[in-house]
Order: structure tokens, then C-alpha cells, then sequence
């Protein structure tokens, strides 16, 4: 499902953000990317997103590679992933519904099919009542499920998500990781990078830390 295989990336500098690195995820696995600022978490969670490549090395994510993926290549790929980020990146001027529908409208579903799909996601993440609703009409943690439910809208394989509780405190915190076990108990394989040590040591899951660039523990 992901596959990182001697990858190196070196940013002019020269900042050489990741060194020789290789991991192996399976399908269906939920994953915890630790690390200290700088570490190289930014730019691994850019390659798993394919917004950026490695300067050597093999990444092959839900069946792409993305190391020689052209354009077109990544634009499809990105179809079939689910990103979400710390900043939400809601559009202001949508509602929770235009927003969370904005997937299925880009791969040109039937109206029909997107009302009832992005229906059906509001309702798994309990924001169904919040539909009209603009963003800054939510809290941080509704905006951060809003944002959830739009990654999953499509029925992506893998969810890829950059400190999804970083701007919000434990306890909602705890209510986005309920959550995205949720969405890992139904077969979706879920990446998650976080600073939170003690998030991470609440939750039996594989954890895979970096420093300087490298993979330093993985268990």
C-alpha cells in the first residue's frame, strides 16, 4: 500500500531533509509519524501526498509510483487518496456541505450521488445538522471533522493526515482519533503525523519516528 525504498531528498542548500529512507505499510494499517520539528515529517507527508518527489530513491503509494508519476499521473492519484491538513482548509465562502463535496464534484459525480454520499459522511462524523453551516460558524474541532469528511467523501484506500489535532486541546483531540480509528476499523489504511507523544502513547498503534531526516525507531 506505501512504500518508501532508499529515498533521499536534498533541497538546495544544500538541506538534505531525508537520508536513506525505507519503510514498508501494509494495507489497512493506521500509522503514527513522530518526530521533532525539522525531523523530516513535512516532507515525507508531501511525497505520501505526491506534492513532492524524492531526489533518489522509490515511492509507490496505493499502487502509483510516484517517484516517475507524471503530472496527470499525480492529479489522478490524488483522487484516490484522502488528505487532510492541521489548518483545515475549508473554503470560507462554501458551506460545510459545498465544502465536503468539493471531491466528488472535481471527479464529476451526478448531483444525485453527491447529495447522498456527502450526506452520508456528515452523518458518520455527526456534523449532518451542521450542513448549511460556513466554516466560521464551527469550532476547531467541527471545522477539523468537516475537513475529515471531505477526505473520506470519495472512499479514498489511504488517508494521509499533517497534525490533525494540533491546533485543538486533549479532549477533542481525543474525539478526531476516535474517529479516524473509526475510519481504520473500516479498512482504510490511515498516516498520521503528530507531535503529540502522549496521543500516541494512548493509542496501541505502529509508530515509526524520524530525526535528522532518518528513520530513528519503528514499532
Amino acid at each position: 500500500m506505501i512504500l518508501f525504498s532508499h529515498v533521499y531528498k536534498t533541497y538546495p542548500g544544500p538541506t538534505h531533509a531525508l537520508r536513506d529512507v525505507s519503510l514498508e505499510i501494509d494495507k489497512g494499517e493506521f500509522i503514527f509519524l513522530t518526530g521533532p520539528s525539522g525531523a523530516g515529517k513535512t516532507t515525507l507527508f508531501r511525497m505520501l501526498s505526491g506534492f513532492d518527489k524524492p531526489s533518489s530513491g522509490d515511492v509507490r503509494v496505493a499502487g502509483y509510483d510516484l517517484t516517475k508519476a507524471r503530472s496527470g499521473e499525480i492529479a489522478h492519484f490524488r483522487r484516490r487518496i484522502g488528505v487532510v491538513f492541521q489548518d483545515f482548509r475549508l473554503l470560507k465562502g462554501r458551506t460545510v456541505f459545498e465544502n465536503v463535496a468539493v471531491p466528488l464534484e472535481i471527479r464529476g459525480e451526478r448531483p444525485g450521488q453527491v447529495r447522498r454520499r456527502v450526506e452520508d459522511i456528515l452523518e458518520q462524523v455527526g456534523l449532518a445538522y451542521k450542513s448549511p453551516q460556513f466554516p466560521e460558524q464551527l469550532s476547531g474541532g467541527e471545522q477539523q471533522r468537516v475537513a475529515i469528511a471531505r477526505a473520506l467523501v470519495h472512499q479514498p484506500g489511504v488517508l494521509i493526515a499533517d497534525e490533525p489535532t494540533g491546533n485543538l486541546d486533549s479532549a477533542l483531540s481525543g474525539e478526531i482519533m476516535d474517529l479516524l480509528e473509526k475510519v481504520n476499523a473500516q479498512g482504510t489504511t490511515v498516516f498520521v503525523a503528530t507531535h503529540d507523544l502522549g496521543l500516541v502513547k494512548r493509542r496501541s498503534k505502529r509508530q515509526i519516528e524520524i530525526r535528522g531526516g532518518q528513520i530513528a525507531m519503528d514499532r
